[in-house]
């Protein structure tokens, strides 16, 4: 079975609530995700602490736009030493090719459908085909034109990991312990992702919102043992 890596995101109001995480779980957590909101507010500086405290980031701004611009940004990532980035895959072939030709980038990790969508809300957004089929057609897309890695719901990854090699990152976000009451639609639990090939999951909100984080960490990592 794959040994899965948790990524934290820290969704955190601020810097230093930020900074109050990753003390809790230096040492324990290597990898963390920086999102819009934080990076937003605070910027490089939420970078620069995960690596004074020994972790490694995951930049997920989900990059979409013309593609001499994402390749730009791609770039500013590389130069701030992060480990992976999120794009869009709907950016297309030209986007994804010119950020896979950067030197000593970080890892390229593609979007598809956001784990917020369901059936119903996805084919309000004009998309001709379900959830599946349109994920198999845009992870074909992105992985032909240089991705290190797909992100998707508990949903796709046996999908995914059987149809695209083993050093094919698969990430998984939505991750919940229990029924989850948000706006997260296609979830699952860490062990489930785990037994289905998932080499990273994204676990936020189990977590920030726990009267416990350390405890509903161990027990995150312990269902990934």
């Amino acid at each position: 079975m794959k040994n899965t890596e948790l990524i934290l995101a820290l969704d955190t109001e601020n810097f230093s609530s930020a900074e109050d995480l990753l003390s809790k779980f230096k040492g324990i957590i290597k990898y963390y995700k920086v999102g819009s909101s934080l990076f937003t507010l605070e910027g490089p500086k939420v970078i620069e602490l995960v690596h004074k405290c020994g972790g490694q980031v995951f930049l997920d701004l989900k990059f979409h736009d013309i593609p001499n611009t994402v390749k730009n940004a791609i770039i500013s990532a590389q130069k701030l030493g992060v480990y992976a980035v999120s794009l869009h895959i709907s950016g297309g072939a030209r986007m994804i090719e010119k950020c896979a030709g950067i030197a000593k980038r970080p890892k390229l990790w593609g979007i598809s459908v956001l784990t917020s969508f369901d059936e119903e809300s996805f084919a309000m957004t004009g998309f001709k085909n379900d959830i599946a089929s349109s994920m198999s057609m845009l992870s074909d897309l992105g992985v032909s034109s240089g991705l290190d890695g797909l992100v998707c719901s508990g949903f796709e990854i046996k999908m995914l990991r059987n149809k695209f090699p083993a050093n094919m990152d698969i990430v998984a976000p939505g991750i919940r312990l229990g029924n989850a009451n948000d706006d997260q639609k296609r979830i699952i639990n860490p062990k489930k992702a785990k037994e289905l090939g998932a080499d990273f999951i994204v676990v936020g909100r189990p977590v920030l919102n726990s009267s416990n984080p350390e405890e509903t960490v161990r027990a995150i990592l312990k269902e990934l043992e």
